[in-house]
């Protein structure tokens, strides 16, 4: 399937649960193609062929940004390496989840969670370990029995009790044993986000300079369509800059996932000497931020 074709099949999905979808990102480098939010959850979404061509840097971008909008990360494509992606599994990428179009379909249309996760060496689930626990004293059984029964060690079982993924095979007949569902479902929007796994790059520029010195907290984006995301009393600014050419051409975007995610937006023009709210975003020149002396300044601006 191409590209756009997959794209749309996302946003028709989405859609079709009840959400309300961003355009769609067509401004290169993207580390995220959509937005979608329904109430509170909020949902940021990248969308390829091959998960496979996801690189370090979109994952750190698109989990970055999930994490200061409290969004769930999602990756969405059709194939890893040579083989199709499976319909109701999860797999794992950067610690991002990435599942197929129909798994997305299944979750927030049907209302069915996947069970099932990819991982070195096949496909696995995890048990519900208190749950087996449980029944395993109530049957009378110990360690050893369940684990003979099994053809596995007693620490195996232990580990499954403590929340040690399995095989399908070991747990269909863990709940044939004991004829209860004993597998967790894997919900895809209580999914924590990663915690970074390398720390944020330093600050570099003149602009990014200037917004910390004005009291912003800065986050430099590497793939994003805007380059930073600002900080300043629980306020989020989606915030880009460059030529005036190059932010206008982003400025439609960034305005809209703005007013989805309820958030602020700033573009700043290297050879830009007034301002103008454009919509939710605020485009300024670079001589205007200089004048400023503290980050209130900047919100007041955006607020008018």
């Amino acid at each position: 399937m191409s590209q756009d074709r997959l794209s749309q099949m996302v946003i028709s999905i989405m859609l079709l649960a009840g959400f309300d979808v961003s355009e769609r990102c067509n401004i290169r480098p993207r580390s995220f193609d959509l937005i979608a939010k329904k109430g509170d959850p909020l949902v940021t979404i990248k969308v390829v062929s091959h998960i496979d061509s996801i690189t370090a840097d979109i994952a750190w971008d698109l989990n970055l940004i999930a994490r200061h909008l409290e969004a769930t990360p999602l990756i969405i494509g059709e194939r890893a390496r040579d083989t199709e992606l499976e319909r109701g599994v999860v797999y794992i990428r950067y610690g991002l989840f990435a599942i197929t179009p129909e798994t997305l379909y299944d979750y927030f249309v049907e209302g069915n969670s996947p069970m099932v996760y990819a991982s070195p060496g096949g496909l696995y689930v995890k048990i519900k370990g208190d749950l087996l626990r449980e029944m395993r004293e109530r049957s009378g059984m110990s360690l050893g029995d369940l684990a003979s029964h099994l053809g596995v060690s007693r620490r195996t079982i232990s580990k499954y009790e403590s929340g040690m993924g399995t095989t399908l095979e070991i747990a269909i007949r863990l709940e044939e044993v004991f004829n209860a569902p004993l597998v967790e479902t894997i919900d895809l929007i209580g999914h924590p986000s990663p915690e970074p796994v390398k720390p944020p790059e330093p600050v570099s520029g003149d602009i990014l300079s200037d917004l910390e010195r004005i009291g912003m907290e800065i986050y430099a984006m590497r793939q994003a369509p805007f380059q930073a995301l600002a900080l300043f009393n629980r306020h989020t600014i989606l915030t880009a800059y460059g030529t005036s050419q190059k932010v206008m051409k982003r400025a439609p975007f960034i305005g809209n996932i703005s007013q989805l995610t309820e958030t602020f937006a700033v573009c700043i023009a290297t050879d830009y000497k007034k301002q103008k709210k454009i919509g939710r975003m605020l485009l300024i020149g670079e001589d205007h931020l200089h004048s400023l002396e503290d980050g209130s300044e900047l919100i007041d601006m955006i607020n008018k």
